[in-house]
């Protein structure tokens, strides 16, 4: 059952941090990467091209954890796991928003060959001291 997501988590999703994503590769093994991330509906996304890592973990394994710290205060911080839903995202909407939420710009472009996804995560557990 998925979780509502606490104003103050949503305060750090919605800021300019950074978060770092965990998923398991095919031996077990943790794989990281560092996302951009947006709340849609009440629910943490991100974007990532089909070709990565993440995306072929998640395909294989949907469980996650999110690791967010607010880059203002290193001591707020939360850790969301779950598990997440993939869907295409041909017209590449979310990384125009996410790159205008934190460049305030339009992101490079990319060729039409590169299959943009919208990965949402489905929160199970909320950890973290955020206040």
């Amino acid at each position: 059952m998925a979780l509502t997501l606490p104003d103050a988590v949503r305060a750090l999703i919605d800021g300019k941090n950074f978060a770092t994503v965990a998923t398991l590769d095919p031996d077990g093994g943790p794989q990281t990467s560092v996302v951009w991330v947006g709340l849609d509906d009440g629910e943490l996304v991100f974007s990532a091209t089909e070709d990565r890592r993440k995306v072929r973990n998640l395909r294989h394994d949907p469980r996650i954890s999110v690791s967010i710290t607010d880059a203002e205060n290193p001591y707020r911080h939360t850790q969301l796991r779950g598990r997440v839903t993939i869907t295409p995202d041909p017209g590449k909407t979310l990384p125009r928003a996410l790159s205008h939420k934190y460049l305030a710009q339009d992101p490079p472009p990319e060729g039409a060959d590169v299959r943009r996804v919208i990965v949402r995560l489905k929160t199970e557990k909320i950890a973290g001291n955020v206040k």
